[in-house]
């Protein structure tokens, strides 16, 4: 009776506002479909952290004294000390993504690029809103639309607002469909929506499917060298996938690999989002930056389209641009439904996902440029 009285005493108004965003989370995991395997250990994490007294952080043992609770334990040995849950998570979506519509368009490798625009757009603005560089650059990278990096940008950087990031990390990847169709119809036009774009797929040989994550690896290795662990356990991920020698481990990394590691990657998140530091206007402005550096790299691949179309002849559907980015297949299902809408005989859906899967490739090297200039910055 007397540790329920001390707990009840203990309680905070801003513990239970983070009960009630833990119930949000959890609500548009189950009742929206909305990223439920992170949105909804994320929510339940962050209830049990804020309970008062609460020993999944810290709790004091007879004749040991304190020791980490079990989701304190998770994030310092998962995502602190090594950065593993992530860099794991990779090689599960390495495992997932068909790079073929890429190989055999590769002009999309462009979109990819263009549509990063907004996370060093957002750096800027986020410096001009009071944070530190650290903070600014793991704010920017939210515009990835890539939960993992997101994560892994700000552990690194030492950012003190990693579960506000990677809160709204997932949950602007989670609202990619009600987004993304507001950013592309506000920059184009309704005939720019109807461009066709036949689709006539080049023929990939196996051996440009086991050479590509080799050389991705080692290109972006040399260009961002902070980038390498990155890409280098996504491009793993694939080169399991592609080699035609390990099909039971590339569904294990697709699914048992991938899906257990998300769990245990939401729920342990959710020790950086104790009250105390969650709730404050820190975390709005954190929400709204990363609303705006999504936002802009979808128009920012969008206007990269509408710029070459100035000097095509077959012009490119500006929608594509705005599938550059790394939520994959979201992203490219987005894309698809708005070229159907506006003429049900434009399918755009193989040349969206090869945009989007040079997304997948362009974010983790983002984050490696980011984690490679920002500390020499300082």
């Amino acid at each position: 009776m007397e540790f329920l009285v001390e707990g009840i005493l203990a309680i905070t108004y801003k513990e239970v506002i983070m009960w009630v965003i833990g119930g949000i989370l959890i609500y548009l995991a189950i009742k929206k479909d909305f990223e439920p395997a992170l949105l909804l250990p994320m929510g339940f994490g962050a209830i049990l952290v804020n309970l008062p007294l609460s020993g999944v952080m810290n709790q004091t043992m007879e004749g040991v004294g304190e020791v980490n609770g079990i989701i304190e334990w998770l994030f310092n040995v998962g995502i602190e000390a090594s950065e593993a849950m992530p860099l794991i998570l990779f090689v599960g979506i390495g495992a997932m993504i068909d790079f073929g519509p890429l190989l055999s368009n590769p002009k999309m490798f462009l979109f990819g690029a263009a549509a990063q625009f907004g996370i060093f757009f957002t750096v800027i603005l986020a410096v001009l809103f009071g944070f530190g560089l650290k903070d600014a650059a793991a704010i920017g990278i939210i515009g990835a639309a890539d939960g993992p990096t997101s994560i892994l940008v700000s552990q690194v950087l030492r950012s003190n607002y990693i579960g506000p990031i990677a809160v709204a990390a997932y949950s602007y990847m989670a609202l990619v469909p009600i987004i993304q169709p507001m950013a592309i119809k506000l920059v184009t036009t309704k005939k720019e929506r109807q461009i066709r774009m036949p689709y006539r797929p080049a023929s990939v040989s196996r051996r440009a499917r086991i050479l590509f994550p080799i050389f991705v690896t080692i290109i972006a290795g040399l260009v961002a060298p902070s980038s390498v662990s990155l890409v280098g356990f996504l491009m793993f991920g694939n080169l399991i996938r592609e080699c035609g020698r390990l099909d039971s481990l590339s569904q294990t990394a697709q699914k048992e690999l991938a899906n257990l590691v998300t769990l245990f990657l939401g729920i342990t998140i959710a020790a950086s989002m104790k009250a105390e530091n969650f709730v404050s206007l820190q975390t709005l402005l954190i929400m709204g930056l990363g609303l705006l550096a999504f936002f802009f790299d979808t128009v920012g691949g969008v206007l990269f389209a509408k710029f070459l179309n100035l000097f095509l002849r077959n012009k490119i559907n500006p929608m594509i641009g705005a599938a550059g980015i790394s939520a994959f297949p979201m992203s490219a299902r987005v894309v698809q439904k708005l070229a159907l809408k506006e003429d049900n005989q434009n399918h755009l859906l193989m040349h969206a996902v090869g945009a989007n899967v040079s997304g997948q490739i362009a974010s983790v090297i983002a984050g490696g440029i980011i984690l490679g200039l920002v500390p020499g910055m300082l």
